[in-house]
């Protein structure tokens, strides 16, 4: 790596600011925002995400003196806007002129005027009015030196069943098998109760009043959601790409968001965006801390490039079962998790807390009071002031040695399944639980879609890949026979890309040639039911899932100790080409894994910048820009860590200083540099 990559290249900096609503608040306000976002160290300002109805009161009639009015301000005020289209949230006019526009539910009934995201993504009304708007501030602001790129939209999601989605649907399935209604039955398996299609305009999407037992409709019609999505998120952009085609464009995106394929979305935008609230305090910190670098490593790899941190509390939020803040210093520390983990900002939901509806005790920069005086602005203060220090970290990439492969279609599949545990598959629980293993060592992950290009690591996981494609199948084949250690787990290769079982043996499409092994049967186990793996006489509990495994010829890493499987494969590994596959046949909760990757980890020559093994709630990230890497540490205890290590002395680039070691206080954080290459 040796380039910078800036989401907003007009704006190559750390971007600190917030979702700003002036449309909510008499003008009398605005000159004392200004004041504010400079006094809370913010240099830009998100608007209009939600200001149809001022922008345009009547239909066609448009009104652009507020925003106007904020963007000069913002401007003269050294800061930078990221503009959004309104789309999220349409104003009354529209939905009682046009009810059209307005979803129909899974029952058939259309919905009423009422929250926000419940427009029909097919309608050809709703469309043309949303391009319309687009176009006015497209022409209006793309030239605007104080605007740096576009937000489209707000947290797309939400499906409709009315009869323009229905008919599209069936379009969709037309050209997706050519026209042949053979073809798709044979891909459905819709003998099956003899449910066989006709005609393509007899195919319903699934619902509560229609057919849900054919699983490769189902997956079909999530696959639909999202290409009608990106659709309309391509009929959004239209006007923005004419005009000021300079501007780059997002959308917010959100934790563990199932209703959408965002390895598909990420392809129409610029550059990634996401909403982060994790929940924290919610028992163990360091857990949580976790599974919120999990989506900041899912978003930054969407696009291989810096992302932006969209929206986050700099204090609490209010729709949880239980609203708490952030402790002092963890507010902070949160806030800059995003930064190590590749984002290019932090930004706020919101800047002043509303004073009416459903977010008026929502977290703000700025609260009811209208000053700096709170506890929630000073940390915003010091965010600020850190990001700016470490300005020269924008647009630096993460270099991952390691990847975990999620898949949406996978997800979508596994949910459906009528097997193993019904309720809960626990795909992201057992995702959560690789990423684990890296993120305690302070080792770069990235999370890749299954057709990402994978020859740039040294280690790829992948979990539960029950649904593989034939293209899947030969990315990773090629990824291992070209040197690379594979390491997949039970499922792996059950089902096809319709939702067909493969036949011939599981892991299929040739990858228990890979493998060297055939999974014969899995043992889903009981709530409380534990079984037992032996790695070199040490015992480590298995719970949910025991896969039993014929030897084709693959190496025994350890062996089952009870159950009716006793003494066969529990994990295996088999040379292929230049390269291993290690297959682990069984759900761990967490020791067999992190034994058997540790020993990997070392083969591979993976470590993180720091030596030695890291403290308990401590981790290390890191970026570069192919000259210097910029080191991160972090500690998400409420008490201070033992002192860490470095792998070679660096400059720390808060206080300046040549540093060898980092003690970190509670909710700590280093921030180091040092120039790859030199001899340390």
């Amino acid at each position: 790596m040796s380039e910078k990559k800036y989401p907003c290249p007009s704006f190559p900096h750390m971007i600190h600011g917030a979702d700003y609503n002036p449309e909510q608040w008499p003008q009398e306000y605005w000159d004392r925002d200004m004041e504010l976002m400079q006094q809370a160290n913010c240099n830009e300002m998100t608007v209009g995400i939600f200001a149809w109805s001022t922008l345009e009161p009547r239909e066609g009639e448009y009104d652009f003196s507020y925003l106007d009015t904020i963007i000069e301000k913002i401007g003269e005020a050294g800061g930078k806007v990221i503009l959004a289209t309104p789309s999220g949230a349409r104003p009354r006019w529209l939905a009682e002129k046009y009810p059209e526009v307005l979803r129909v539910d899974a029952q058939g009934n259309r919905e009423h005027i009422r929250g926000r995201h419940n427009h029909c993504p097919t309608s050809p009304v709703y469309r043309q009015k949303v391009r319309a708007i687009n176009e006015q501030l497209a022409r209006r602001y793309g030239n605007n030196p104080t605007v740096i790129a576009w937000h489209i939209s707000n947290e797309y999601s939400g499906q409709c069943h009315c009869p323009l989605c229905q008919k599209a649907f069936q379009e969709y399935l037309k050209e997706k098998f050519h026209g042949d209604i053979g073809e798709l039955n044979r891909a459905y398996w819709t003998t099956f109760w003899s449910h066989t299609y006709d005609r393509f305009d007899q195919i319903e999407p699934p619902g509560a009043l229609t057919e849900t037992g054919i699983h490769g409709l189902n997956l079909d019609w999530k696959r639909f959601i999202t290409r009608q999505t990106i659709s309309f998120i391509e009929n959004e952009i239209a006007p923005i790409r004419e005009h000021c085609p300079h501007l780059p464009v997002t959308t917010n995106m959100m934790y563990e968001f199932t209703d959408l394929d965002y390895h598909k979305v990420a392809q129409v935008l610029d550059f990634a965006s996401w909403d982060s609230y994790p929940e924290w305090h919610n028992g163990d910190d360091t857990v949580i801390a976790q599974r919120a670098a999990f989506w900041h490593d899912v978003y930054r790899s969407l696009k291989q490039k810096p992302f932006l941190l969209m929206e986050s509390t700099p204090s609490l939020v209010n729709w949880k079962p239980y609203n708490k803040p952030k402790a002092p210093g963890l507010d902070t520390l949160s806030s800059l998790q995003a930064v190590f983990h590749g984002s290019d900002s932090v930004q706020y939901f919101q800047w002043r807390k509303s004073r009416g509806s459903s977010e008026k005790l929502h977290g703000s920069v700025v609260g009811h009071d209208g000053t700096a005086d709170t506890r929630v602005f000073a940390s915003v203060q010091r965010t600020g002031d850190v990001l700016r220090k470490m300005d020269r970290v924008a647009g630096t990439l993460t270099d991952a040695p390691v990847a975990l492969i999620l898949d949406w279609e996978n997800l979508w599949a596994l949910d459906d399944c009528q097997g193993y545990a019904q309720k809960d598959k626990k795909y992201f629980e057992t995702l959560y639980s690789y990423h684990r293993v890296f993120w305690e060592r302070g080792i770069n992950c990235d999370i890749v879609a299954p057709d990402a290009e994978l020859s740039g690591y040294k280690l790829v996981i992948a979990p539960m890949l029950y649904l593989t494609s034939q293209a899947t199948a030969e990315n990773l084949r090629a990824f291992v026979a070209a040197g690379g250690t594979l390491y997949g787990t039970y499922m792996l290769g059950t089902v096809d890309e319709n939702d067909l079982c493969h036949l011939g043996g599981i892991p299929g499409c040739g990858l228990n040639e890979v493998f060297g092994i055939t999974a014969e049967e899995i043992d889903t186990l009981y709530p409380g039911e534990v079984r037992h793996a032996d790695l070199g006489g040490k015992c480590h509990r298995l719970v949910d899932y025991c896969e039993t495994l014929r030897l084709r010829d693959a190496q025994v890493l350890c062996s089952y100790a009870d159950g009716y499987y006793k003494d066969t494969p529990a994990v295996t590994c088999h040379s292929f080409g230049a390269g291993h596959a290690i297959y682990q046949a069984c759900r761990d909760e967490g020791s067999l894994k992190e034994e058997i990757l540790e020993q990997w980890l070392y083969k591979l020559g993976i470590h993180s910048e720091v030596l030695g093994t890291l403290p308990h709630g401590v981790t290390c990230h890191s970026r570069t820009d192919g000259r210097f890497a910029y080191v991160f540490l972090e500690n998400y205890l409420d008490q201070a860590a033992p002192t860490v290590q470095l792998r070679q002395p660096m400059t720390d680039l808060i206080t300046g200083e040549t540093v060898e070691r980092c003690a970190l206080p509670p909710y700590g954080y280093g921030i180091f540099q040092y120039e790859k290459g030199a001899k340390p």
